[in-house]
């Protein structure tokens, strides 16, 4: 529908509101835009004034929300008020799906930017309305069909950041190694004494920092960079291994606090078979 390029809009640095411009129609609702992100692709800070609901079907995208470090992954979606800035990076192929709302309907729902978890309906329908080619609904049956789309958005819970990020000089660089090697096993009391602090120190920084516990981070990043490595094609125990997990069964009861299903049905449920490599 919309092939997306590296650089897709021209950029206007005076105004971040019209770096990448959409052909929106102010007498519509919603619009829907489907594109595929190649690897190593950012796109700079900028706003728009209708809502966004930023979703990926496959991979991981990172984004800075009004200052905000967020991750993106496929059973989420990032809500974007109007007018609120953010700017978004992608390391591998973004599979992205974004629904902007107009004014009046985004009024209708959170005033900051929230995750929201995507039910099966919701992601129905726009699977519906994108197979159909159809970026700004105008049938009576299509505008329908937007308005239950809306209707789950408002029912969904508002959620906290998935997996936070923090400025602290004792987190920042745990965080930071963390997410360039997720299969790291360095325990919270070596990265105390290598940060010469306590383990207790430590301990309370990442519960008030990022309201979760260093294990608990670690394992949601570690769920995270499973997602793109499953819908790739890899294999649950390859997978496993990759991510610093002696068995299968450990990472697949990982997989499963974090997302309520197994790899495999994850997989199944997407249409990927062992060994497809989805670039």
């Amino acid at each position: 529908m919309h092939p997306v390029q590296d650089t897709p809009y021209q950029m206007d640095p005076a105004d971040p509101a019209e770096r990448y411009p959409l052909p929106l129609q102010p007498e519509r609702e919603i619009y829907l835009l489907r594109a595929d992100v190649a690897p190593e692709t950012t796109f700079l800070p900028h706003s728009h004034p209708w809502g966004q609901l930023n979703m990926v079907d496959s991979g991981v995208m990172e984004l800075s929300v009004a200052g905000q470090q967020w991750l993106s992954p496929p059973q989420y979606g990032l809500w974007i008020p109007p007018d609120v800035v953010h700017s978004s990076y992608s390391r591998q192929r973004v599979a992205y799906r974004a629904l902007y709302f107009n004014r009046a309907w985004s009024q209708q729902l959170s005033g900051a930017p929230c995750m929201v978890k995507l039910s099966p309906l919701l992601r129905a329908l726009v699977a519906d309305l994108s197979g159909r080619g159809i970026d700004s609904p105008s049938e009576a049956s299509d505008r329908r069909i937007a308005r239950v789309l809306f209707d789950q958005l408002q029912l969904a819970e508002p959620l906290p950041v998935y997996l936070p990020s923090s400025d602290d000089p004792l987190l920042s660089p745990i965080l930071l190694a963390l997410q360039h090697d997720p299969a790291n096993d360095v325990s919270l009391a070596t990265w105390a004494q290598r940060g010469h602090t306590t383990e207790r120190t430590l301990a309370r920084r990442f519960q008030r920092s990022l309201g979760l516990s260093f294990s608990d981070w670690r394992s949601r990043l570690r769920f995270l960079t499973s997602l793109s490595m499953l819908r790739e094609g890899m294999a649950v125990k390859e997978v496993a291994l990759e991510l610093g997990y002696s068995t299968s069964s450990a990472f697949i009861a990982m997989f499963r606090r974090h997302s309520d299903n197994s790899p495999e049905a994850y997989r199944r449920q997407r249409g990927v078979n062992e060994g497809t490599r989805i670039r």
